[in-house]
């Protein structure tokens, strides 16, 4: 297996993530907008799982061009890679719910209009097109996995560039106050073990190929439950309740949580991880290997 990254430090992986399994696998620093590095590591591979993309709602408004070369350039370079060297390859390209924008109606399914809120929403769509479009054209095998909020241990604390849950680990591992924005917002998550079955699942099904998906959860919290829980779990904290930043607030999506219905039925997958099993088992390892994730 290989792992290819940048490791550009606002967007990159962490080294430690791989450490228990190093031995297993090959690591390249390679950026796939390069396609002369991408070349050969494409070359005979059988799946290809496309997770590499700017993260942040907030950096994809301050700085789309950025955002527009990481989620679309690139992707159009490794869709073209894969069409000049391995045409064969299957794909499982991960997209996100930020698409869908404010929910007309919830749960939120396939069907639901895309509508994006910020940049990042309309360069990752614009990223499915292709996706889509050469699997229609080309007959690349890819299938996409709309992901929801993906917990767990080894996600980025050092900032909300992920996802606000790995600021709140980090304000609980330093004894500060969990600063919750709003507070009744619900919202669904997937451990990340989860979406990695998911993941599995989708590169070696033949009915999901060229298709489109959303995962997600039937639980559904609040952001302030959350925060609770978590203080509850850590045995230890508090949370205080703010008002939305002004350029926060033109992008917040409001309620949010998705059907996975679709994917369930083609494939048997659900969620097995309950939330209370994902927030203890990410707080215990933040316990233990908090410093290097700083």
């Amino acid at each position: 297996m290989t792992v290819i990254d940048s490791l550009i430090p606002e967007y990159g992986g962490n080294l430690f993530n791989l450490e228990e399994c190093q031995e297993k696998i090959r690591i390249n620093y390679s950026d796939i907008r390069d396609p002369y590095s991408l070349r050969p590591l494409i070359k005979d591979v059988d799946v290809l799982f496309s997770l590499a993309g700017q993260t942040s709602h907030m950096d994809s408004m301050a700085d789309p061009y950025t955002d527009a070369n990481i989620n679309c350039t690139a992707q159009l370079n490794l869709l073209e890679t894969c069409r000049s060297v391995n045409p064969e390859i299957r794909i499982v390209f991960a997209s996100t719910r930020q698409i869908y924008g404010r929910p007309r109606y919830l749960p939120v399914d396939e069907h639901h209009p895309i509508a994006p809120v910020d940049i990042n929403g309309i360069h990752k769509y614009a990223a499915e097109q292709y996706y889509s479009l050469y699997s229609q054209v080309y007959g690349i095998q890819a299938c996409i996995l709309r992901l929801t909020n993906t917990i767990g241990p080894r996600m980025r604390i050092k900032d909300a560039r992920q996802t606000f849950v790995g600021v709140w680990i980090r304000q609980l591992m330093e004894g500060a106050p969990i600063d919750v924005w709003g507070g009744d917002q619900l919202r669904d998550f997937n451990d990340v073990e989860d979406v990695v079955d998911a993941m599995l699942i989708a590169a070696l099904s033949a009915s999901v190929q060229a298709k489109v998906f959303n995962l997600g959860s039937t639980r559904r919290v609040s952001l302030r439950e959350l925060a609770e829980m978590m203080i509850a779990l850590h045995g230890s904290g508090e949370l205080e309740i703010r008002e939305f930043p002004g350029d926060r607030r033109r992008i917040d999506i409001g309620d949010y949580y998705s059907s996975h219905n679709q994917f369930s039925s083609l494939t048997g997958w659900s969620p097995r991880i309950t939330l209370e099993e994902t927030l203890e088992r990410t707080i215990s390892f933040y316990q233990r290997h908090y410093l290097h994730y700083l």
